[in-house]
This record gives C-alpha cells, sequence and structure tokens, in this order.
C-alpha cells in the first residue's frame, strides 16, 4: 500500500456534497497540480471514523497551507453524507466539515 504514495490516482467523476452542503459532481483530474488527501472511510454513520473525519476538518488550514487539498470517500450515497454533516456532533454526526465527501455507491473508486 505504501507504494501508492505520491502517485498520481486515476481519474474519477462522482457525486459530492461540498462544505457548503450543496452537491456537485466532484473530478479529481479538476485538483491537478495540488497535492490531494484522498482517504477512504467504511461507511457514515458508523462509529471508527468521526474522530478522524473531524480532526481532518479541524487540521485543514494546516493541509491548505501546504497546498493539499483533502477528500473523503465511502460507499454511501451524497444524501447520506449530507445527512451526517447535519447530524450533530453529540448525537453521532460530522457537523459542518470543511472539504468533499464523496459517493462511490458503486465502488468504482474505491
Amino acid at each position: 500500500m505504501s507504494q501508492l504514495v505520491t502517485k498520481e490516482a486515476p481519474d474519477f467523476t462522482a457525486k459530492a456534497v461540498m462544505p457548503d452542503n450543496s452537491f456537485e459532481e466532484l473530478k479529481l483530474s479538476s485538483y491537478r497540480g495540488k497535492y490531494v488527501v484522498l482517504f477512504f472511510y467504511p461507511l457514515d454513520f458508523t462509529f471508527v471514523c468521526p474522530s478522524e473525519i473531524i480532526a481532518f476538518d479541524q487540521e485543514l488550514s494546516k493541509f491548505k497551507e501546504k497546498g493539499a487539498e483533502v477528500i473523503g470517500v465511502s460507499v454511501d450515497s451524497h444524501y447520506t453524507h449530507l445527512a451526517w454533516k447535519e447530524t450533530q456532533i453529540s448525537k453521532g454526526g460530522i457537523g459542518k466539515i470543511g472539504y468533499p465527501l464523496v459517493s462511490d455507491l458503486d465502488k468504482s473508486i474505491s
């Protein structure tokens, strides 16, 4: 797996929930020329990942200072991503995070 770090990821286009909670088609190729932290997690509304997802958001300005963008991907729908963002952290949500969450329902990205 470590052989993939710093390698160019295959391009994809997928529905995503953007930082302002709008839905957009996100193209990985639109990030060309920037570093991208592309991370995958299993499912929304699970106890496994919220703390890491929130931690990425809390450090987002540091990533941006270094010219890096953060993008999360899971096999949930963009509607589920939005619901998770709109759920309070105290109730198992992730709150308003400042980077896109991509829907990979058909598992073609992961």
